[in-house]
């Protein structure tokens, strides 16, 4: 008997609903779908590869490219038969590709294109265990040990599928099922061990809280290396049965978000922002008549969204109004940015602004902040749909708990170290035991961050032990919230509030290459000029001055530069899902930084 793991519910899956489609991919100008019986079918041929070309259980394998078919294939097949897959990031060099391959001893990887099989061409000579690597289809890649997705399927004929089926039978729940190395705002990335029923249990709660059915669709779109993105893309829509769409690149997200229509969407807070910006910029366009009617419907939007944010339905006035309001404005706008079918819309991975949640909702677009970490698989606590509160990340995952750790040194009254236990957390780092030890203490998950629990038991990040700004008056500042609101001024890209051991908080401001480009067309200003510009700063000054008067004195921003360039993953500035270098930026703009304190005047 199967014990209950993702793959054997794919396998379920198959037999369920064999001929409905559970992905789609575009080709030539429309969306393919491909079976579940077919889905099910590729995993047990690579599974049935791989064991001809020696895997065995316990060994890792690591994946490099954007979100394909392949990837997810590769990736269940590695866990069927015993093995646990591990992602990486395709922004990543080819020294940090050694580092995760070398670090997971891993003897097989699978590249998506060329630019990918060069990171390993460059550092093969350093990763003596790696015996073959496998192209992803059309991706034209060749050389000594290269097979092609076609050549090493090829090898499954060798090896029988009831082969397979004895290793599912042999999996076990405690057993490792894969790999997450965390990006890591410091240090080389730690390899965050996530068994079986880490990933069956935490799929299953987020089915059974979201009402997740095979009515419903996703985009895959950000990088499956991220656990969140496994969770939306490969563990939740194999456990409910919903197909995903693959996104042909991060480039065509926008085009591909309208053709598909999903109706569970997961997006960072940067792609939120992104929309919010796009969204305000067209709507700034609205004149007269237009202009009202898009203010009263946002309105309304805000109205309804509250009273449904809080378990409630709206009065019959509103619920009116509302009805209207759709059929005016709602249904076209979503229409239009590809939410016309949304149903769950998510928001995770680093902190998101209450203020454009708010703006969300009213377009009739509720976004769901969860919480958590690579570490108990994704899920702390979760808005959920009927109980979610703005600025708060929502109650605990159902099956876990919470715990505040208190640490005089650096938490306010009432706040602690957000500690977590449940099924989810991981089971420890993998070749780190020091690390482990250091996390997982008494059976409780230390996640680092620092937060409150109201009476209600809503969860409020406050900060992050690692990243507190202590002044040079002794006042301990969370810069987190301060930077949310800066990043909230449509001309702001990026925001890093700087002022540890210093006298004041200053920060440093890159631009949003879009609306800085519609800027300074509209002020006559060169964009190479316009970072040192006095009508940008004449613009940003009221708006940091908004920002400061919400703030206690000590959170007033006094000073701030904005720099010339955006920060960059390439410079090691970014990790890989966009969460500021602090260590990083702060070494880079020393002389920058310096300049700002350098009278010791409050600005």
């Amino acid at each position: 008997m199967r014990p209950d793991t993702i793959p054997a519910r794919l396998f379920e899956q198959a037999k369920r609903r064999p001929h409905d489609p559970a992905y789609y991919v575009r080709q030539d100008g429309r969306w393919v779908g491909t079976s579940w019986a077919t889905f099910a079918q590729e995993v047990e041929t690579a599974a049935r590869a791989l064991l001809t070309l020696g895997f065995q259980p316990g060994q890792t394998v690591c994946i490099l490219g954007f979100n394909r078919p392949e990837w997810t294939v590769f990736d269940v097949a590695t866990m069927a038969v015993g093995g646990a897959p591990a992602g990486i990031y395709t922004t990543s060099s080819a020294e940090q590709v050694k580092y995760i391959v070398g670090h997971a001893e891993s003897p097989f990887v699978l590249v998506e294109n060329q630019e990918q099989w060069a990171k390993i061409q460059a550092v093969r000579a350093d990763l003596p265990a790696l015996r073959h690597v496998i192209a992803m289809k059309g991706a034209g890649v060749e050389g000594e040990g290269v097979l092609s997705w076609e050549a090493f399927c090829d090898h499954a004929e060798q090896t029988a599928a009831t082969e397979v089926e004895r290793c599912l039978e042999a999996l076990k729940p405690d057993q490792l099922a894969t790999l997450i190395y965390t990006s890591g705002t410091t240090g080389p990335p730690k390899g965050v061990m996530l068994s079986h029923d880490n990933l069956s249990f935490t799929s299953s709660q987020a089915a059974a809280m979201l009402d997740l059915n095979a009515s419903l669709s996703t985009l895959s779109y950000l990088p499956l290396s991220h656990i969140a993105e496994q969770v939306f893309t490969i563990h939740g829509p194999i456990t409910a049965g919903y197909p995903v769409y693959y996104a042909e690149s991060m480039e065509k997200l926008k085009e591909n978000l309208v053709e598909v229509q999903p109706s569970v969407f997961f997006g960072v807070p940067r792609v939120w922002e992104k929309m919010y910006a796009g969204i305000q910029e067209k709507l700034k366009g609205a004149q007269g008549a237009k202009k009202h009617l898009v203010h009263w419907a946002m309105g309304v939007g805000r109205e309804v969204t509250a009273a449904r944010n809080a378990g409630r339905e709206p009065n019959p006035w509103l619920a009116l109004q509302y009805k209207l309001a759709r059929k005016l404005i709602f249904d076209k706008v979503k229409q239009a940015i590809g939410f016309g079918s949304l149903r769950y819309a998510v928001s995770g991975a680093a902190p998101i602004a209450a203020e454009v949640l708010a703006f969300f909702s009213g377009l009739d677009i509720i976004v769901h902040e969860v919480y958590g970490q690579s570490e108990n698989c994704g899920p702390t606590s979760f808005n959920l749909p009927g109980a979610t509160r703005y600025g708060t990340v929502g109650r605990v995952f159902p099956g876990g708990e919470i715990k505040l750790a208190p640490d005089a040194s650096i938490c306010q009254e009432g706040e602690g170290e957000i500690c977590y236990r449940g099924r989810n957390v991981f089971l420890g780092y993998f070749k780190n035991e020091a690390a482990t030890a250091e996390t997982i203490v008494d059976g409780w998950l230390h996640s680092g961050d620092i937060g409150k629990l109201d009476g209600d038991g809503f969860l409020t990040i406050t900060g992050r032990k690692k990243e507190i700004l202590i002044t040079a008056g002794g006042k301990n500042i969370a810069p987190k919230n301060i930077e949310a609101a800066l990043k909230n001024i449509d001309l702001i890209n990026e925001a890093v509030v700087i002022g540890d051991r210093r006298k004041f908080l200053s920060a440093l401001l890159t631009l949003d290459p879009e609306a800085s480009e519609r800027f300074a067309k509209e002020q006559g200003i060169p964009v190479d000029q316009l970072a040192t510009s006095d009508a940008l700063r004449a613009y940003l000054q009221p708006l940091v001055d908004e920002i400061n008067r919400r703030n206690s004195r000590v959170e007033e921003i006094k000073r701030f530069t904005v720099l010339p360039r955006n920060l960059s993953m390439d410079e090691g500035e970014l990790t890989p899902t966009l969460k500021v270098k602090r260590n990083v930026v702060n070494d880079h703009f020393a002389k920058v930084i310096d300049a700002m304190y350098e009278d010791g005047k409050e600005g």
